[in-house]
């Protein structure tokens, strides 16, 4: 078997309202794809991390880059081809978008040796630990509205996404150390009783605003405190785990055993997670997380993007061990983004229909046991929202 193609898929639709999170505003949703083709008919697809601008950039890496450096190759191959190309870009980044186009690819053959098996991707890795995972809903995002505007909707929100059968709820922040503890305040009302709740800062505090914002997450009893600082400061990432009792979570920004290596051993983390769609794909996601469990950090995956992500997570969340283990063991989530994304809901010819799983299941989400991830992207679906770059 040979690989005769490597196509990239970026696909965008405006978004009915928009969305903000600590560092920006966006109107468009965005889905970077790859598919690898062979000669034997056999098709695989995978996803890349990164949004508008960034994934076409990315998609000329996969096509003008990547692809003339693997046609020809046998795709079963994957380790092998994973690093040619990472050798072969390491000049010209060992981080990045390099590794966010390389991931997509790397995803797309572990997909083929599914499907050339007859396994689903939990059976590759070697067994599912669990046939179903428990999710969480993360909404609450920042809008260009006022601070009791804002109030008022996160608090109904997060109850309203407990109401929809997660397990726990996620919420953004971003208008400032004061402002976000208020936000805090309403969240924590707003779930009281039903159930738990995470921020996540998208990097947006001072080590000393950091510490300000987390003293109030634990009053508030929040779960997990995710990337309070800039990934680079390793330094106030140590300070805020050893000074604070909520629980600090990061790492999606990270790439690679190499720079994941860096941070595990910096022992800032209680909570690891990385992105299998922007570190390296399946191959590097699962060295990194033998480093995670290596060091005793338990592993929540960060999931953002199309179906096809979420699949590939589901399969991953199936396939890893318990930390520790016992009669009842640190349980990994399923991140779910409660937000309009038609690229997660209506890509697949069999949509995967989480919120209705979630509804049902009692927060709850089955494995996909179909071989490779386990999904099929709808073609017409594609050509109806790809963007010609």
């Amino acid at each position: 078997m040979k690989i005769t193609r490597v196509a990239s898929h970026v696909l965008q639709y405006d978004l009915p309202e928009e969305l903000g999170f600590s560092q920006h505003f966006y109107e468009r949703r965005t889905a970077h794809l790859v598919e690898v083709q062979t000669d034997e008919g056999v098709t695989g697809w995978g996803e890349c991390f990164g949004p508008g601008n960034v994934a076409i950039a990315n998609k000329g890496i996969v096509e003008k880059v990547i692809q003339p450096l693997v046609l020809g190759d046998d795709p079963m191959d994957r380790d092998v081809i994973w690093h040619k190309v990472y050798n072969l870009l390491r000049d010209h980044g060992q981080k990045g978008m390099p590794l966010q186009a390389l991931s997509g690819t790397d995803i797309a053959l572990w997909d083929i040796a599914g499907k050339v098996a007859g396994l689903p991707l939990h059976k590759l890795i070697g067994g599912a630990h669990r046939t179903r995972v428990p999710a969480y809903g993360y909404g609450m995002m920042l809008k260009r509205e006022s601070l009791d505007d804002h109030i008022a909707r996160f608090g109904d929100e997060a109850a309203s996404i407990l109401d929809m059968g997660f397990r726990a709820t996620k919420m953004k922040v971003g208008l400032g150390p004061k402002e976000d503890v208020k936000l805090c305040e309403a969240v924590a009302a707003g779930v009281a009783g039903k159930g738990s709740f995470m921020v996540d800062a998208n990097r947006c505090y001072t080590t000393s605003d950091a510490f300000y914002v987390g003293r109030a997450l634990e009053e508030f009893g929040a779960y997990w405190f995710e990337e309070p600082v800039a990934p680079e400061d390793l330094e106030g990432y140590r300070e805020l785990r050893a000074g604070l009792k909520v629980n600090i979570s990061g790492g999606e920004a990270e790439f690679s055993r190499w720079g994941w290596r860096r941070i595990l051993e910096n022992r800032g983390l209680d909570i690891a997670q990385p992105e299998v769609c922007a570190l390296g794909g399946i191959s590097e996601y699962l060295r990194v997380l033998a480093l995670a469990h290596a060091h005793f950090t338990p592993v929540v995956n960060h999931v953002w993007g199309s179906a096809v992500a979420v699949a590939t997570n589901l399969q991953l969340l199936a396939a890893m061990p318990a930390l520790p283990g016992g009669l009842n063991p640190f349980e990994p989530m399923l991140e779910f983004d409660t937000t309009h994304n038609l690229f997660r809901d209506d890509l697949l010819t069999e949509p995967l229909d989480i919120q209705g799983q979630v509804k049902s299941g009692g927060g709850y989400v089955s494995v996909p046991d179909r071989p490779g991830l386990g999904v099929e992207p709808d073609s017409d679906f594609i050509r109806r929202y790809e963007v010609t770059c």
